[in-house]
């Protein structure tokens, strides 16, 4: 017998949750929110959030977008997946980033969103915004840094 965990509830393996994170860009500054609770309670990240069961990632990815930021997203284009099980300190999550395009509203928090706001890119990629988890290299391979 394997020492591999076994799902009885969902008849198979026990597997990664899956995510996405939307990548939103608006002349050089970028959008995120700051998460409202644990894990990294205070800090900043991309919106994003866990597909839902029997949802395409494409729609989770706008869905999430509208939810915490309130704007409505589009175009949706893969960027990337990030899948280091050591990731999210919660259990092993795989991520897919996509470049979203979004309406050209005003971003108000949402859902598990304290805080919604566009950031200059450049403050980003220096530090000047505390981020959760990886994001700091999504947002890296995002612009090839």
């Amino acid at each position: 017998m394997s020492d591999l965990a076994i799902c009885d509830e969902c008849n198979g393996w026990l597997n990664p949750a899956l995510a996405v994170d939307a990548a939103v860009k608006r002349g050089d500054e970028i959008l995120l929110i700051q998460r409202k609770y644990p894990p990294m309670e205070g800090y900043w990240a991309l919106p994003g959030g866990f597909v839902e069961r029997d949802e395409d990632p494409l729609i989770a990815v706008l869905r999430e977008l509208e939810e915490e930021t309130g704007l409505s997203g589009s175009n949706p284009e893969l960027l990337m997946v990030m899948g280091d099980p050591k990731r999210d300190p919660r259990k092993h999550i795989v991520s897919v980033v996509y470049s979203v395009t979004a309406d050209e509203g005003i971003p108000s928090a949402g859902d598990d969103a304290a805080d919604a706001r566009f950031w200059p890119i450049t403050t980003v990629l220096e530090g000047g915004v505390p981020l959760a988890g990886d994001h700091m290299q999504i947002i890296k391979n995002w612009f090839n840094q």
